[in-house]
């Protein structure tokens, strides 16, 4: 046994098989669960039904009083109990009768009567508050026991009668739900749901305890995509969200543009939302899209260059002897200015990367620099050593016309 002052060995047991389930002091019986039991309670004994056998608990999740489990139903107990199912169903025939005759605004739902019968408790619904006092009078002369009467409400009749749920299965508060959690039309707005009472709506007539389920998984599905009739910025250009779906996380974009309309599909991450919407006539809207860009790898002389690789030579052609008119923007071999033939074309490099040729002339460039820098006129007196001499350039003829001897004029 376990020994341990902040733990209780309780088991857990519903009434009439549905509910909450409550706590009961185990006192020192071992109850399997499904078994029935006597459990004392404040309105006295009551047959119930073991659904958690022998566990422990903190005593933080008991509620004290903890009350004890009183004995093991027996099959005297077992018959008392059938003896009651009896008598509430009279019961409940004989107060809708009653009802009737008062002519009082209550549906009855369901009775039940104690253990011990002493005392039988009327579950009805009502639109508003009902004076029931002539009732409970007729009632007490009629069973000689104490009279309850209860309002709940529609959550509560379904709950007690059950069902058949749109989703074909049994409802769920009937079934496990111990607590009505508050359910809201917000909600079937975040999952996109049509907002036709008649398909968000249970048996009861209130919205279904289901819509909770995923409200926590819409929440943050929502965030990661525009709302519907958002200005967004996308790859080709601006446009306005005419269709979200949140489980995919994609959107409906009708792009900006004069002529047709057209529509493309994009992701959440692909598009964003425009500060202040769609902006007036004449104002140029903000670019909020980060457009990613591939980074550029650097042009670097030091990477081996690529071989240029030749093509197969084609075979030569036969040549005529009779003559050929060319046009004057083609040249021999048939090709225009400004083309190449297929022999002569050669593959082009690759980014960063340059042919040997290329290298050569330029280092031919930067070594010849010098020797051009040299041949600049000299100075008066000035000879540079292995420099070519300097020598001016001839004229090609005097003024009155175009050849001359290239001597200078003789003085008269």
């Amino acid at each position: 046994m376990l020994e341990d002052n902040n733990v209780t060995e309780v088991v857990s047991v519903k009434f009439k098989g549905r509910g909450k389930a409550y706590y009961f002091d185990a006192n020192r019986l071992k109850i399997a669960p499904g078994e029935d039991v006597i459990v004392e309670t404040s309105k006295g004994l009551e047959y119930a039904t073991c659904v958690a056998g022998n566990h422990y608990v903190s005593n933080e999740k008991v509620v004290p009083p903890i009350r004890p489990v009183v004995r093991i139903a027996t099959e005297n107990d077992r018959r008392v109990q059938e003896i009651n199912r009896e008598r509430e169903r009279e019961a409940l025939v004989i107060c809708r009768e009653k009802v009737a005759a008062h002519g009082l605004d209550m549906k009855l739902v369901d009775d039940e009567i104690s253990f011990e019968g002493n005392k039988i408790t009327f579950y009805f619904t009502s639109d508003g508050r009902v004076d029931f006092r002539e009732l409970v009078k007729d009632l007490a002369g009629v069973f000689r026991s104490r009279i309850e009467l209860r309002q709940i409400g529609v959550r509560d009749e379904a709950k007690m009668l059950g069902g058949i749920g749109i989703c074909g299965r049994p409802l769920c508060c009937s079934q496990f739900l111990t607590e009505f959690q508050p359910v809201s039309t917000k909600m079937a707005k975040t999952q996109s749901l049509s907002l036709n009472p008649t398909k968000i709506s249970g048996t009861c007539g209130r919205l279904m305890c289901c819509l909770r389920y995923e409200e926590e998984a819409y929440e943050g599905l929502v965030k990661a995509v525009p709302k519907n009739g958002a200005f967004v910025e996308t790859p080709a250009g601006f446009g306005t969200v005419t269709q979200v779906n949140i489980l995919r996380g994609t959107v409906k974009v009708r792009l900006d543009g004069e002529g047709e309309a057209v529509f493309k599909n994009y992701s959440g991450s692909e598009v964003a939302v425009v500060p202040g919407g769609r902006p007036k006539n004449g104002e140029a809207p903000a670019h909020v899209l980060q457009r990613r860009e591939e980074p550029e790898t650097p042009e670097t002389e030091d990477e081996p260059a690529a071989e240029p690789v030749a093509e197969p030579e084609e075979e030569p052609r036969r040549q005529s002897s009779a003559p050929v008119r060319r046009k004057s923007s083609q040249r021999r071999g048939g090709a225009k200015r400004g083309e190449r033939s297929e022999g002569q074309r050669r593959e082009k490099p690759e980014r960063g990367e340059r042919p040997d040729s290329q290298r050569r002339d330029r280092r031919e460039k930067r070594e010849g620099g010098d020797e051009r820098r040299d041949r600049r006129p000299p100075r008066e007196g000035e000879q540079r050593e292995g420099a070519p001499a300097y020598r001016p350039k001839r004229r090609r003829g005097s003024r009155g016309g175009r050849g001359g001897s290239g001597k200078p004029p003789q003085q008269q």
